[in-house]
């Protein structure tokens, strides 16, 4: 025996009544680790239901049984118990998308911008809308037309009247 002879060789009592109890510990040990090991097998053939457990349950006709014997087993295999929703909660879709959504600062934009005593000018405001505009001519505004002025004659009407007697001999206006 190889330790045996380990503890011999020490050759002093006391180690060799140590190393026996060392030794005599770690035997115990590994047997409970051993004994451990046995329980959860024997855990795991208990739940399994062997196949000639399994068959007794199954008919006798010849078609469907691998059908039968797998259904009975249960989809995820002999011994695996199925995911039930007994205790998972069910996620509302809209709680989802507020969790993922920042909070929203239109209310301190809005607040900020109120107190704010900036009013901007009347060329600021139309270059920002200038540039907002579409590039469609339909999304452009129609640009406000100039009156014309009226135009003002270098004779007046006394003179266009004076004028006509001369050329015409008469007014135009008076034949009417």
């Amino acid at each position: 025996m190889l330790l045996g002879q380990e503890v011999t060789r020490w050759g002093q009592e006391g180690v060799e009544r140590m190393s026996a109890s060392l030794i005599r510990r770690g035997l115990e040990l590994l047997n409970d680790d051993i004994k451990d090991v046995k329980k959860v097998q024997k855990k795991k053939k208990q739940q399994t239901p062997s196949s000639a457990k399994v068959m007794e349950l199954v008919s006798t006709r010849r078609q469907g049984v691998t059908k039968q014997v797998k259904r009975l087993q249960g989809r995820l295999g002999p011994g695996k118990s199925k995911a039930t929703v007994k205790d998972k909660r069910i996620k509302s879709a809209v709680e989802e998308f507020r969790k993922k959504q920042g909070k929203s600062h239109m209310s301190d934009n809005l607040k900020y911008f109120m107190e704010t005593g900036y009013k901007a000018t009347d060329s600021d405001t139309s270059k920002i809308l200038s540039h907002n505009s579409g590039r469609q001519s339909r999304n452009r505004p129609e640009q406000p037309t100039k009156k014309a002025k009226e135009s003002q004659s270098l004779f007046t009407e006394e003179e266009f009247q004076q004028f006509q007697k001369e050329y015409f001999g008469r007014t135009v206006e008076e034949k009417k």
